[in-house]
């Protein structure tokens, strides 16, 4: 067990790199305890924390060619070392007994095409001096781990672990007054994140909003809503040169987060409605984040919809997941993370993404589509649209700017259009008399839950 740390196309000085790069390597110093070492160029840094236990006297890394061209960074262990030893002994000068040295004749030899005749459990940097290039691998399964990511100056960094990369930066958007803002700032100086704040107006989210719907392919009311905020904060991202982020979609599906969950009638209820909501977030949630951030060439990583995390997580009893006087909406979820949030965060009210960027927002929103559209208009809504004929002024204006980009009937048949209460399904609504009375995608539309809710 040891821990490696490369970075590789550089972009930055290597003075400020240097100390960047040793402050990650010391994150992984308990994987290796018996000696730490760095190699640097004007293209690369390699870091290694070594675990000695085979050739502990002269095999410490990084490990290099006679020539000094190649040179390896490794956690792991090749088990069948011995006999690819004595295939090179004859064209190739080992300088250590490393078992892991074995890995530079085979690269000489075979190039990247070599991988598969290694047996054992690794993870590696290859850096070739004289070609300029790398090599980053793993094991056939993954038995050890292994993360990469890139900086905001397109350095492209591998680690042994995910907190040597901690600092892979944090972005949250919002009005001026945002709740979100302040809370995601508590949060960034809470973990040490290098915080971006970006403050959008009502009128720049106004001016893209044809644009929005364009991308996004839906005129959801709720999906334009929080889309709109989120394709203007992809193309700040991308301008710092990011290429992918970790984004939280999903928690609120599978752990009840959304307030009308405080409604739910039982645990059965409680799960059903969760399962439906897992159903169809390809036509909601995931929609937004994939296509506002592809957008701008941005790509977002889900992790609470890892399969592995769905299938502990739909597995716990829905009765532990429900809202009680003790316990708040995505109880669960909060409890596990106390230890690494501000608990002002942690305990937070939901509030949904258009919401959090700052009230005025969807108020804006919902007070221009009342202007443009006429009550008139509303209730012969059917005749113009006699697809999913829009439920709400809102709607048939989103609705309007969407059949200018897409006019057939075919297209507006693949956008969801059903009642909703703070994002709920249609199902949900039986759950409490006055969301049959005015349903609103907002959180603020549950009244008695949200701190701030319609009147």
């Amino acid at each position: 067990m040891c821990g490696i740390v490369g970075v590789f196309d550089l972009k930055t000085s290597h003075p400020d790199l240097r100390t960047t790069v040793l402050k990650m390597s010391k994150k992984l110093r308990h994987r290796g305890p018996d000696w730490s070492g760095i190699f640097h160029c004007e293209k690369a840094f390699l870091a290694h924390e070594r675990l000695s236990i085979v050739d502990p006297e002269s095999g410490k890394q990084p490990l290099y060619s006679k020539d000094g061209n190649l040179i390896l960074l490794i956690n792991g262990e090749i088990y069948n070392h011995q006999e690819i030893r004595e295939r090179y002994t004859d064209s190739y000068e080992f300088m250590t007994r490393s078992d892991c040295e074995v890995i530079l004749p085979l690269y000489r030899d075979k190039g990247p095409s070599f991988l598969e005749e290694m047996n054992g459990i690794f993870a590696f940097a290859l850096y070739d001096r004289e070609k300029d290039s790398y090599l980053i691998a793993r094991d056939h399964i993954g038995i050890i781990p292994l993360y990469t990511g890139w900086d905001q100056y397109g350095n492209f960094y591998v680690a042994s672990e995910l907190k040597a990369l901690e600092g892979l930066h944090s972005f949250a958007i919002g009005l001026k007054g945002s709740p979100d803002l302040a809370a995601a700032s508590k949060v960034s100086e809470h973990i040490g994140t290098v915080h971006h704040e970006i403050y959008f107006t009502i009128d720049e989210g106004l001016d893209v909003i044809r644009d929005v719907i364009y991308h996004i392919d839906t005129y959801d009311v709720t999906t334009v809503r929080a889309s709109t905020p989120m394709y203007l904060l992809a193309r700040v991202i991308k301008s710092m040169g990011v290429k992918m982020v970790l984004t939280g979609e999903g928690a609120d599906e599978i752990f009840g987060g959304y307030l009308y969950f405080h409604k739910a009638p039982n645990p059965q209820a409680f799960h059903e409605e969760t399962l439906r909501k897992l159903s169809k977030l390809n036509l909601y949630d995931c929609l937004r984040a994939n296509k506002s951030l592809a957008s701008w060439g941005v790509e977002g990583r889900v992790p609470y919809l890892d399969k592995e995390f769905l299938d502990v997580a739909m597995r716990l009893n829905p009765s532990d997941k429900m809202v009680s006087d003790e316990r708040i909406e995505k109880w669960v979820l909060r409890k596990a993370f106390e230890d690494y949030l501000p608990a002002s965060v942690t305990w937070r009210q939901k509030e949904q993404f258009s919401d959090g960027v700052g009230y005025n927002w969807i108020d804006t929103l919902k007070a221009i589509s009342a202007k443009e559209v006429s009550d008139d208009q509303l209730a012969n809504a059917k005749y113009r649209f006699p697809v999913n004929p829009p439920m709400s002024k809102e709607e048939y204006y989103y609705r309007s700017v969407f059949s200018e980009h897409f006019p057939s009937a075919s297209a507006a048949s693949c956008v969801p259009s059903v009642p909703s209460v703070a994002c709920s399904t249609a199902e949900a609504l039986v759950w409490d008399e006055s969301f049959r009375n005015r349903p609103d995608p907002s959180g603020r539309a549950v009244r008695n839950i949200h701190n701030d809710s319609y009147l």
